[in-house]
């Protein structure tokens, strides 16, 4: 299994796909690519049929897949400004690689057998599967997307995120082989020779302590084991720092555990959900994401400290682990992180070099990144997922 990945400013398609692809041969060694990733940046937006066509002219037994960012990674370097093209490359002995898209109309219904799931991907559970999911969020609901691929491959990791750059329906391009959609979801499913890993580094530091729900309605926390939300937020308030209680005005979420059989408790499998309102006569809050009776939650802070912070905590943990370096990987990072949060670029990337590296790394920034929390695939906001490549019998 061998890995590469190139980026190339040039605005021109055929002279950014040549700079890029020759990189990539380069990377490869002279293997043959057996998939092909390309994400490029919107001045591309209408080169996508070109594009297409290039790769199948020069790779034609290659899996080509991709789409539009609003910023793209490649050659382990991050571009949020100007024209760009990433393409990232892999040959994948002993791996399949099955494409496919859907549209919403097309998608099967949530509370469809498992069958109809199994025929979309094209393959059965039995294939140990690992998918990589592109969507428009403009004519396709992820959510529902993920939710159904997990009840039908329970123990798949599941990566990827909603393709950004557009304003509005049809403005966004997804690549699959030869053909160029303008909405749905296109995705890959990999079986054989194949482990896929995932980091999902979500940016938040916990403030106060992890608490159980003791009363909920849905979405509505109404009780805590330390007392009223509201109230026990009030007392958390009171004891931190004066920089911290100014980011906890705008910057406030609250970390779920979502794991259904507890060993330890984690702040890294929190699922960070917002806060959607309070109520200030029954001291409830609101949060993104339905709740569950003895379920752990902690409250948690996001900026760029703590988005460095957890970033740098999660790489760690995994080369802590002595897990292989991986062949290759792909960054799916949130439009709100880069140079915007950071200061500078290439902070997410340079960071995954220095703890991981070195290791061939392509990606694009999301409307909103796919990843899985204790052990449940998700859809996030301001986090950098990456799926880290490495061969199965390794």
């Amino acid at each position: 299994m061998r890995w590469a990945s190139a980026l190339s400013r040039r605005p021109d398609p055929s002279g950014a796909f040549a700079e890029a692809v020759q990189a990539v041969e380069a990377g490869l060694g002279g293997e043959r690519p057996d998939l092909l990733l390309a994400f490029a940046s919107p001045h591309h937006q209408q080169d996508f049929p070109a594009l297409a066509g290039l790769a199948a002219g020069r790779h034609p037994g290659a899996l080509l897949v991709g789409c539009t960012g609003g910023g793209v990674i490649g050659g382990s370097h991050e571009v949020e400004e100007g024209p760009a093209l990433s393409l990232t490359g892999a040959s994948l002995p002993g791996v399949t690689c099955k494409g496919f898209h859907t549209e919403m109309s097309s998608l099967p219904d949530e509370d469809t057998g498992a069958a109809s799931w199994h025929a979309l991907a094209g393959l059965g559970p039995r294939a140990r599967p690992k998918f990589l999911l592109l969507a428009d969020a403009f004519t396709m609901d992820a959510d529902a997307l993920v939710r159904g691929l997990d009840r039908a491959f329970p123990r798949a990791p599941k990566f990827g995120g909603l393709v950004s750059g557009g304003r509005g329906t049809g403005e966004h391009r997804l690549l699959l082989g030869g053909e160029v959609h303008r909405s749905g979801a296109v995705g890959v499913a990999f079986s054989g020779d194949l482990e896929v890993d995932t980091i999902i580094a979500q940016g938040c530091r916990p403030v106060g302590p992890p608490m159980l729900v003791t009363r909920c309605r849905g979405g509505v926390l109404l009780e805590l084991d330390r007392g009223k939300p509201l109230e026990v937020l009030a007392e958390i308030y009171a004891e931190l720092p004066p920089g911290d209680q100014a980011l906890m005005r705008h910057s406030l979420f609250l970390g779920l555990d979502m794991r259904e059989e507890r060993v330890e408790y984690d702040p890294g499998e929190l699922l960070v959900r917002n806060i959607l309102g309070a109520d200030p006569d029954t001291g409830a809050l609101t949060v993104g994401e339905e709740l569950h009776p003895v379920q752990a939650v902690q409250f948690v802070l996001r900026d760029a400290a703590a988005a460095a912070q957890d970033l740098r905590r999660m790489l760690e943990t995994r080369r802590a682990t002595g897990a292989p370096r991986p062949e290759g990987a792909l960054l799916f990072s949130c439009t709100g992180r880069g140079s915007g949060l950071f200061g500078r670029a290439d902070h997410d990337t340079g960071m995954f070099q220095e703890l991981l590296g070195p290791a061939p790394l392509g990606g694009f920034f999301c409307n909103g990144e796919i990843g899985p929390v204790g052990g449940t695939t998700f859809l996030h906001g301001y986090t950098s997922a990456f799926a880290l490549f490495r061969g199965g019998k390794r």
